[in-house]
């Protein structure tokens, strides 16, 4: 497997290269040459695979044989090593919970995979340089993995990381815009994990990291990549929710025929990456319903679905901080997926913008009828869909002839525990949330966090003087 960059001005690359420098010299990301077609005979095999196994079957194409297959096994299943239930909320809609790994939030997917593969690609090339007798300090240098977060990329990838050895990461974040648990996920962990508290926003911390790619000097002082889902090892892992999703219900509704009602899919979106990854798994073959971006007031996307007009704007602080991104950088990928083709698009995705209130309002309404909670972004996604299933509904439409009816039933992804949004969630349903064990002993931690301006220059000074 090979990738282009979507700036298309730099040579195509390996799963490896792609993997450790994280964007292509001309600064696109990197998309696959083409997208792995699954048979149907594979897709009925999906069907009861367990899930490493699945892991390694879609995975593998992309991976391209740059890792061997038996270590991209145990990559795989470590990678998926705990649970990913589709939950009924009402009659029509379903929660793909997100949130069982180890800090909790669907994140820990992608960072688990990137983590471990950049851990062998490093070992390999120490390996190599063995082997040639070659002292390069320049070659053996460690890697170092930037991550600007809005919430839980932080944690994941913090967690995922941790003591791999030749990768070191850095870690920016907004000051006061994640909840006390992700702040401490990402903060209290040391060894080869340094957290920058950035005084702005996460588009602050994006742009840091992305003029930090650009910046030739300090790419000559560091092995610089990213762990953001620009990262194409940290991006295409994410399809897996779906094809486990999509396990899950044909298990339940598969009529004895083998014919089963088309999966809705409404995703929390942010930096989009996520809902990219579902729909990329759906062009490889995977039969999936309609795709729909629930977003909060950050609604850049929404607005260019109604419009045709892409107008960036800063973002704006929500209660659903993880999508507090004003100008997503995986939304290329998807036009790029659809050939920049608007008709297509539409055809493809749908997407609504959510206010904070009726953010709060839907985790109270739905604890009090459906005993479910809800963390802010899951509320967001349920709203979406429901609104997508009533408009539906009243016009009796499918998408065009080419695409999957729409039927009554959605899911949407619970992309984060609720405990990480407790002055939120705790005020809608009127009562405590219970810390899992999981996370519990993050709060007998001490906060280590270094101070930023919200600019390149104080970021620089720091990476050369540090």
């Amino acid at each position: 497997m090979q990738y282009y960059s979507l700036q298309k001005q730099s040579p195509n690359v390996d799963f490896r290269t792609a993997a450790i420098t994280g964007q292509a010299p001309d600064k696109g990301l990197y998309f696959p040459i083409e997208i792995p077609k699954f048979t149907a005979a594979q897709i009925e095999n999906f069907k009861t695979l367990d899930k490493a196994s699945l892991a390694f079957e879609v995975m593998r194409p992309y991976v391209g044989g740059t890792i061997d297959d038996a270590t991209l096994k145990n990559i795989c299943a470590e990678t998926i090593n705990f649970d990913f239930p589709l939950v009924p909320i009402t009659d029509t809609i379903s929660s793909l919970e997100l949130f069982h790994g180890p800090t909790l939030a669907f994140k820990d997917v992608g960072a688990r995979f990137m983590s471990r593969c950049l851990g062998y690609f490093s070992k390999q090339a120490r390996s190599e340089n063995a082997a040639a007798n070659n002292h390069n300090t320049e070659a053996t240098k460690p890697s170092t993995v930037l991550v600007a977060t809005s919430g839980d990329t932080g944690g994941a990838v913090a967690n995922g990381f941790l003591g791999v050895a030749g990768v070191d990461v850095i870690i920016l974040y907004p000051k006061g815009k994640v909840s006390p648990i992700q702040e401490l996920q990402l903060t209290t962990l040391g060894l080869n994990i340094t957290a920058l508290e950035v005084d702005g926003s996460f588009d602050d911390c994006q742009a840091i990291v992305k003029e930090a790619f650009m910046d030739g000097e300090l790419n000559a002082a560091y092995n610089l990549t990213s762990a953001n889902s620009i990262n194409v090892a940290r991006w295409l892992p994410q399809q897996l929710y779906y094809f486990f999703a999509w396990q899950q219900w044909v298990a339940k509704y598969q009529d004895a025929v083998g014919n089963y009602p088309p999966m809705n899919i409404v995703v929390p979106s942010g930096n989009f990456g996520n809902i990219c990854a579902g729909m990329i798994a759906k062009a490889s073959g995977l039969p999936l319903g309609h795709f729909v971006a629930a977003c909060n007031s950050n609604d850049v996307v929404t607005r260019y679905m109604a419009t045709e007009k892409y107008e960036v704007k800063p973002s704006v602080v929500t209660i659903s901080n993880a999508m507090d991104v004003g100008n997503p950088s995986n939304f290329i990928r998807i036009l790029e997926m659809m050939q920049n083709n608007f008709t297509s698009l539409s055809n493809a995705l749908t997407s609504y913008s959510i206010t904070d209130a009726d953010t709060k309002a839907t985790i109270a309404r739905v604890y009090k009828t459906n005993n479910y909670i809800l963390d802010p972004h899951g509320a967001v996604a349920f709203i979406a869909a429901e609104l997508f299933l009533s408009e539906q509904q009243v016009n009796n439409k499918t998408i065009s002839s080419t695409e999957d009816a729409f039927n009554a039933g959605a899911i949407i992804l619970e992309t984060a525990h609720p405990v990480k949004f407790p002055e939120v969630v705790e005020e809608a349903i009127g009562q405590a949330l219970t810390i899992p064990d999981s996370v519990q002993d993050l709060f007998e931690k001490e906060k280590v966090s270094i101070p930023l301006e919200p600019n390149y220059t104080a970021f620089k000074n720091w990476m050369l003087n540090k």
